[in-house]
């Protein structure tokens, strides 16, 4: 452990696979079996091997199972966000570009490509916004709504490998 009370790279290596899925369970949005699968091909070199040990698990995992895990990540501003029950990560994310508290226009427009996302691809669009400006969002999401099912789902994967690594750095030590 460093001082900060975040385990280090050595610590994380010495976790058994109970105490990494606690430990690394809530990284990916309900989805502890993706610490599950990952803790497997460990000791791990760096925080980089870790992160991409957990992402190749979830590319390995079935279509049907990716999808699945694609759905349980919270709509943009959406009914899980008004209703506060996403989880601590997902709410202060979204909080931080400004998304739990918008002018009704904003909210019609996200609710909107909320909607024809989910039609069009059959998930939610993921996004990490933080950093990002609520226009900057909106300007993607709509942009995104023109792509294939297939680029979307790995462009979606893609904004899930940003937004872990960010949660991964948080919860890991300088050391690690």
């Amino acid at each position: 452990m460093v001082d900060s009370g975040k385990p280090d790279l050595a610590a994380i290596n010495r976790l058994d696979g109970a105490g990494f899925v606690v430990r690394f369970g809530g990284v990916f949005e309900h989805a502890a079996w993706v610490a599950e699968r990952a803790h497997a091909h460990g000791p791990f070199a760096s925080l980089d091997d870790l992160h991409a040990a957990m992402m190749r698990a979830v590319r390995a995992a079935p279509t049907e199972t990716r999808i699945a895990f694609l759905n349980g990540h919270p709509e943009l501003a959406g009914p899980e966000a008004r209703a506060r029950s996403m989880t601590a990560d997902s709410a202060s994310e979204q909080g931080s570009a400004g998304l739990d508290h918008m002018p009704a226009a904003d909210a019609e427009a996200f609710d909107r490509l909320n909607a024809a996302y989910r039609r069009r691809f059959g998930f939610p669009f993921i996004i990490a916004v933080r950093g990002r400006a609520r226009a900057e969002i909106l300007a993607i999401f709509a942009e995104r709504l023109r792509r294939t099912p297939g680029e979307e789902e790995q462009a979606a994967l893609d904004e899930i490998a940003l937004i872990t690594r960010m949660r991964l750095d948080r919860l890991v030590g300088a050391s690690g």
